[in-house]
């Protein structure tokens, strides 16, 4: 079974070299998707995977890397319909 997620965090998360060690996390872990800044200062994820290895992904997210300041974090399940091929960081 396979579970897709997106995730938006936001508070200190750009500048703190969040994308970078979001994908060293999911690579670590295993899971595919994309990771990327938003024009409005938050950051965006999508992590594909086992179910036990995203919520690991999830929770992370929750604090993300020393530097970060996370104020909030939105969670959506998605459909899992992309093929993603490794976990890239999008610019």
């Amino acid at each position: 079974m396979t579970r897709c997620v997106r995730l938006i965090m936001s508070g200190r998360v750009q500048g703190v070299c969040y994308r970078a060690n979001t994908k060293e996390m999911a690579v670590e872990l295993g899971l595919s998707g994309w990771v990327r800044n938003c024009l409005d200062g938050k950051v965006e994820a999508v992590f594909k995977g086992a179910p036990e290895k995203v919520e690991k992904a999830i929770d992370w997210c929750r604090q993300g890397p020393p530097s970060a300041m996370v104020t909030g974090l939105e969670i959506y399940n998605e459909e899992p319909e992309e093929h993603y091929v490794g976990f890239k960081i999008k610019y």
